[in-house]
């Protein structure tokens, strides 16, 4: 596994000219390739802006985001990447559902050949080759010829996700990628990201609210309260007892030795 992204005192928020929201600092971390990272903590706490400032959709207010380049191995902070540079490192893959219509499968997975492409988006021999071997991975070549807009939500985030390894960047950042999907979806997406940062040796970082798939399939966990962040294996935060702090309320308990949640029924 190799150190892809690390986080030095970042302090993350929003800057006007008059006004600086600080959401929250003195962030320090490492994401790793070759591993599921699931980001968690409660609503308002600041997960999508941490996402946002990780991905450059914004910037950070202070600190550094250091992030290695897979063609030399060095290590420089996200700002001093071109925009060209940080599309074919970083994939995103936002919670919010594409709208579109009259496009397949195949063609939105093949606008994750974007960055290659020039400006006319013209797909080469080998895009094709790239984007039929990301559908494949993903296990959606059944849907290759359906429109977007006729898929389930399930679906449609596999289709997300092809989209993003046809990008062919080391990182993928998603954002709640389980947010609108059924159990047995939910289960099926993360056991899929799970896999392909084992077997494709990506670093898939993604916010959740799915605490108990994230103690079960989870390789490392980064939980954001409002003093720290916290940063480790479910069993290590378990034991360091951030997990019980944060799961832990009336009525709900849970068992750190099992890693698992348990809700009391109403009387």
């Amino acid at each position: 596994m190799n150190e892809t992204v690390i986080l030095k005192n970042l302090s993350i928020g929003y800057q006007s000219k008059q006004h600086v929201t600080v959401v929250a600092e003195q962030l320090n971390g490492t994401i790793h390739s070759g591993e599921l990272t699931c980001l968690l903590g409660r609503n308002g706490i600041g997960k999508s802006t941490l996402l946002r400032t990780l991905s450059a959709f914004q910037p950070a207010l202070s600190g550094d985001i250091m992030m290695r380049n897979s063609e030399n191995s060095e290590y420089s902070n996200i700002s001093e990447y071109s925009d060209k540079q940080l599309s074919r490192l970083i994939g995103v893959v936002l919670t919010e559902k594409p709208d579109v219509r009259n496009m397949t499968t195949e063609e939105l997975v093949g606008m994750g050949r974007s960055p290659y492409t020039g400006f006319w988006g013209t797909l080469s021999a080998n895009d094709h080759r790239i984007v039929e071997e990301a559908i494949t991975l993903v296990g959606i070549a059944s849907l290759k010829g359906r429109y977007i807009h006729t898929l389930s939500d399930g679906e449609r985030q596999k289709v997300m996700i092809a989209k993003a390894l046809a990008q062919q960047t080391p990182v993928i950042y998603l954002d709640e990628p389980t947010a609108f999907l059924d159990f047995p979806s939910k289960v099926e997406v993360m056991q899929l990201l799970h896999r392909l940062a084992v077997e494709q040796q990506k670093t898939v970082f993604l916010s959740t609210h799915d605490v108990e798939l994230s103690l079960q399939i989870a390789d490392c966990l980064w939980l954001m309260e409002s003093e720290q962040l916290s940063v480790g294996t479910p069993r290590q935060l378990a034991e360091e007892g951030a997990l019980t702090r944060f799961i832990q309320r009336d009525g709900i308990t849970f068992d750190a030795q099992t890693l698992t949640i348990h809700v009391k029924a109403h009387d």
